[in-house]
């Protein structure tokens, strides 16, 4: 389940080092199907360390199921467990989101000041301190938006500015333009995760973790676990590892969006406090990471998704796409960040 493929070169242009001599490494170009194998600059990835040690961290995930994914962004190499199931996206669907909102920025169809005001109906599910906020508060910025979905991974600001480009038909038909594969963005996640849970539709009365938590806990457990396994079971928002490794490519390469949006989407994504202690806690000091963690909530112990991914750079600037998934583990938190670190330890061993 493991794998070796080589894509081709991706070159050192003006809009990478740019984003290199700013601090943070940006992202990727397409994968290909038959690409010719070219030369390195950059050592190959240490494919037998690869597929011996994270075979022990997937055997230690289990009944969770890992798919784990690592590339060169220079080289184009990758090397990929699992690399063509589709995972649940949780969060991570806010990295493309976020992508496909600068683009619009980028076109002119959508400016950064534009004040959006917020009615019951635009309110979300947790995490969202904007939902907590509400009444109390009611207008946003883009800007504000696009920090605190992207940084904060707040879920009504991230369903507020997808309804503004168009919807997650207008975020799917954005990657398909792109050429991106194997990553998918179907629903809000007010219509995601009561789905998920098998519960009616979202209303403003379940903002805030205590009246989500009092809602979940009306509907049956048993109907609430054939959902969990439904939804970790639906391609609806869901990426491949190989599909995110080829998505991070492309806006490496400047496919995506322009490059003074990337340097904003990669700067807010560095900064988020968010899954610190899982591939971030591995990597070696000095390295920036540029990532977007997901995580489902745990119900009944199962824990249907558990996420991270993003873009490394090592102190001597030798930049790595990453994506790691985990669906149904039955592990406490602080065992599924370990694991994580540990991929980051890995990842780091592995690339010379």
């Amino acid at each position: 389940m493991t794998g070796l493929q080589s894509l081709r070169r991706a070159s050192a242009s003006p809009r990478r080092r740019e984003l290199l001599l700013g601090g943070v490494a940006a992202g990727l170009a397409a994968c290909q199907r038959e690409p010719p194998l070219t030369a390195s600059r950059t050592p190959a990835l240490d494919m037998k360390r690869l597929d011996a040690e994270v075979a022990v961290v997937a055997a230690r995930a289990a009944p969770g199921v890992l798919g784990f994914g690592l590339m060169n962004l220079e080289s184009g190499q990758f090397w990929v467990r699992l690399g063509d199931r589709p995972f649940p996206m949780m969060s991570v669907f806010k990295l493309p989101l976020g992508a496909a909102v600068l683009s619009e920025v980028d076109a002119g169809r959508l400016r950064l000041t534009e004040v959006l005001t917020l009615t019951d109906k635009d309110l979300s599910p947790p995490l969202s301190p904007i939902a907590d906020a509400w009444p109390g508060r009611t207008t946003y910025t883009v800007d504000e938006l696009f920090t605190a979905a992207l940084r904060d991974s707040d879920n009504t600001a991230a369903d507020v500015l997808m309804r503004r480009i168009g919807g997650p038909g207008a975020v799917n038909s954005w990657l398909v333009g792109k050429k991106v594969e194997e990553v998918r963005v179907d629903r809000y996640e007010r219509e995601l995760q009561p789905e998920a849970l098998g519960m009616a539709s979202f209303r403003a009365a379940w903002k805030g973790y205590a009246a989500f938590g009092a809602a979940i806990a009306t509907v049956p457990p048993a109907r609430r676990h054939a959902a969990t396994l439904a939804y970790m079971a639906d391609p609806r928002d869901s990426a491949t590892p190989r599909g995110m490794l080829g998505f991070l490519r492309k806006l490496d390469a400047g496919e995506l969006i322009s490059a003074a949006s990337a340097r904003r989407l990669l700067a807010t994504l560095q900064q988020t406090p968010r899954g610190a202690d899982r591939i971030k806690a591995g990597l070696p000091r000095g390295a920036a990471f540029a990532h977007k963690p997901g995580t489902s909530g745990v119900d009944q112990g199962l824990c249907a998704a558990f996420n991270d991914v993003g873009i490394f750079t090592l102190p001597d600037r030798r930049s790595y796409a990453i994506a790691a998934f985990l669906t149904g583990s039955m592990a406490p938190e602080e065992a599924r960040a370990a694991l994580f670190a540990d991929l980051g330890r890995i990842a780091a061993r592995s690339v010379g």
